[in-house]
């Protein structure tokens, strides 16, 4: 096959070729200005995918420095493959959160199995064994055929890629909102653990030393993937589809545990994960955060397909592929083991001393560029933000208790609402169980892995309520994080730190930077104040469909330590006769609720108000309850509000619950005010638990009978629902909207 010709330096000037690629008018005349001259067609394409918003964060980088990032127990915050967190015994958890979303707009099944891939790989290369996989996963209303094509293919891709490479998929969640109908979110996490002697930094250290690639053979499928994530959906998006990559799980495997047999080689220098932007982004980061350059001869890549260009090469983000830096004069003891796997290698160059990477093709040099400009120097920008019309609005509005005739109905009907009801359909698809150590699976607040031989575990979690932050950003943020804490404190976990996922719609409108503004403030506050470092993450931006951005969608990915695993708890009632109590009071707050979808069918209003310091008071309060074994059950109040959270504690096991609430009838059952809890406790653990929790309420007992009766202060029934009801409400919702063919 004939090599196809490139343009010219001077047509991708002339014909503002630049332009397709990503980069705009004053950013093509600031790369000549840094590199002296008119790019190339390969330069140009290599800094247009450096310098998108998915690799550079341009947009978002001046707020991205608002977060904490450091901590007593922070071994490696953002800026490398994942972050990592001490857990005791020289020990860590490494763990990370990253976006697919635009990927599996077009491609869901394969957009949401690569999405796993890469984050697999981010983990394992830093030199850590991935324990569990969770996801966090946004669609519209299943009501549409496209809608439930895109949530049965993206699950579909999640179990594909994660059962086969071996790696439980042990918790999540799935909202669905009509705002993501044309632009799902699907972001993928990645829990490892790591001894302190393992971990691996990407960094191209020791001139001569080996620039090595290991891993599957380089094709044209994902070029140009990190622009395609950095810009807005549309009709034309469909035409995109050889952005997205194929995975092979199975080659994955081979290289995870090939990868966590060389980081045991001393003559490993560094190993970066070839993901968005491929081995532009692996090369010119390893080099620049080591200060050095590198130089590599692009013939030697191995490559699936014939007469590929240096463009190509360089910006094709085929997946399973790693860059390794070896010490120079040890490369046998890495091939054997890469050979041993039966994985492709090929050195493909050196480091060198000139802080420059530079390509050779067919003879010549094709590509000359500072690493630093390409990893570190992208333009930064604060883009123009302004309070949108919408929110000045939404805050005048009064709070209004809404009239309901029908409880019992009601109750029922938010089960039913995909948004709540059972995710069995979604998790049943996963293997959960493989590895062993999975103590808590999907459905409780948070999911527990074991680590094994010790007496400790993981609880991690991913969560946020888009509606809050549509309504109020900055009060929204607080809550994704404050609720992330909550769910690892009802499992028994000490919260340890923060990855997350930015999704937004284009910061190139005001209103939009608004929003992105304000929630990096709100969760900033909210993990400075839980003691929650981030320590990693990801920016989704540009989630528009047709001009319709998505609601603002920080997802918060969150790990706690349970330091014993007696402290191991989960949210269903446990035994008839237990104690029932709710902590903190109900106040009328139903903007952006269940209860207001259900009933107007979209959301408005002030978002529920969030005192953080209360908040960490009573997860203090609660976790050390937890902790002296006074717990049997614990579940937080989240959507729906206290009436779904006591039907939530009743789905599985044979026994109800008789609750007795004080206050106006609509506000206590559905009302969705923060910070509130509902525990169960043994009669003898009565007074010691009341002692360690004086704000917690005692409203009823857990009954031999299977189903929920709540009354009233002058025992009136509200609610009266057998199991049965409950159970066939909240777990027949989705399938059954699958099986629809409206």
């Amino acid at each position: 096959m004939l090599q196809q010709l490139e343009p010219t330096s001077e047509q991708v000037k002339e014909q503002k070729l630049y332009r397709d690629m990503g980069l705009t008018d004053e950013e093509f005349a600031l790369v000549e200005q840094i590199l002296g001259r008119t790019p190339n067609y390969t330069e140009t394409g290599i800094f247009s995918v450096m310098w998108s918003e998915h690799c550079s964060y341009k947009n978002s980088k001046v707020l991205l420095k608002k977060f904490p990032v450091d901590g007593e127990k922070v071994l490696q915050g953002p800026g490398e493959g994942a972050g990592i967190i001490d857990i005791g015994d020289e020990q860590a958890v490494v763990f990370k959160i990253e976006s697919h979303n635009h990927p599996s707009a077009i491609e869901p099944y394969q957009g949401a199995a690569t999405g796993v891939g890469g984050i697999l790989r981010d983990v394992f290369s830093m030199g850590a064994r991935p324990i569990s996989l969770l996801n966090s996963l946004r669609f519209g209303e299943l009501t549409s055929p496209k809608v439930r094509y895109l949530f049965e293919e993206v699950v579909a891709g999640i179990a594909g890629y994660g059962n086969c490479v071996g790696v439980p998929t042990v918790g999540g969640e799935v909202q669905f909102d009509s705002c993501y109908d044309g632009n799902p979110l699907v972001n993928a996490m990645c829990v490892g653990l790591i001894n302190h002697k393992d971990i691996q930094k990407g960094q191209a250290k020791g001139v001569g030393n080996t620039v090595m690639y290991v891993g599957a053979s380089t094709g044209r499928d994902g070029i140009h993937g990190a622009t395609f994530a950095s810009e807005e959906l549309s009709e034309g998006s469909e035409a995109k589809r050889p952005a997205v990559q194929v995975g092979d799980p199975f080659m994955e495997k081979l290289l995870l545990e090939a990868c966590l047999e060389l980081v045991q080689c001393e003559a490993l220098v560094g190993i970066q994960d070839m993901g968005a932007a491929g081995l532009t982004s692996s090369s010119a980061e390893m080099a620049s955060k080591a200060g050095s350059g590198i130089e590599m001869n692009l013939d030697l890549i191995p490559q699936r397909e014939a007469g590929m260009t240096p463009y190509e090469m360089m910006l094709s983000e085929s997946q399973e592929r790693m860059l390794l830096v070896i010490k120079k004069g040890q490369e046998d003891e890495i091939k054997e083991i890469v050979e041993r796997w039966g994985l492709l290698w090929a050195e493909v160059g050196h480091v060198t001393d000139d802080k420059k990477l530079r390509l050779l093709h067919k003879g010549e040099v094709v590509s000359e560029i500072p690493v630093d400009a390409l990893a570190e120097d992208a333009p930064v920008y604060h883009k123009p933000s302004t309070i949108p019309a919408y929110y000045e609005k939404f805050q005048q509005l009064e709070q209004v208790i809404p009239v309901i005739e029908d409880k019992k109905e009601t109750l029922l009907k938010l089960l039913a609402q995909p948004t709540i009801a059972s995710k069995e359909w979604v998790y049943d698809q996963y293997d959960y169980m493989v590895q062993t150590n999975t103590v808590v699976s999907p459905g409780s607040d948070a999911a527990v892995v074991r680590i094994r031989d010790t007496r400790k575990a993981l609880a991690m979690t991913t969560d946020c309520n888009s509606r809050y932050l549509y309504l109020d950003p900055e009060v929204g943020g607080q809550i994704a994080v404050a609720e992330a804490a909550r769910n690892i404190v009802c499992s028994g976990g000490v919260p340890l730190g923060v990855t997350d996922c930015l999704n937004y719609g284009s910061p190139d409108k005001p209103e939009i930077f608004w929003q992105l503004e304000k929630s990096t403030d709100g969760m900033s506050e909210a993990c400075r104040t839980l003691e929650t470092p981030v320590i990693g993450g990801n920016v989704s931006l540009y989630n528009e469909t047709n001009g319709e951005a998505i609601f603002p969608t920080p997802v918060i990915g969150m790990v706690g330590l349970i330091e014993d695993i007696d402290h191991i708890t989960t949210q269903a009632f446990k035994a008839a006769g237990d104690l029932i109590y709710v902590i903190g009071e109900t106040k009328p707050e139903f903007a952006g609720s269940e209860l207001q979808k259900l009933l107007e069918g979209e959301i408005s209003g002030k978002a529920p108000a969030l005192d953080l310091e209360v908040e960490k008071a009573r997860q203090k309060k609660l976790l050390a309850a937890i902790q002296q074994g006074l717990v049997a059950s614990a579940h937080d109040v989240a959507e729906g509000g206290l009436s779904v959270a006591l039907a939530e504690k009743m789905t599985s096991g044979n026994v109800g619950a008789r609750v007795t609430l004080a206050g106006d009838v609509v506000t206590v059952l559905f009302s969705e005010t923060q910070s509130r809890f509902v525990v169960t406790v043994k009669p003898e653990n009565r007074l010691a638990f009341e002692a360690a929790v004086p704000e917690a309420t005692l409203v009823g007992e857990v009954t031999n009978e299977a189903r929920l009766v709540i009354m009233d202060e002058s025992n009136k029934v509200m609610i009266d629902a057998t199991q049965e009801e409950i159970v066939t409400a909240w777990k027949g919702a989705i399938p059954c909207l699958l099986k629809s063919k409206a």
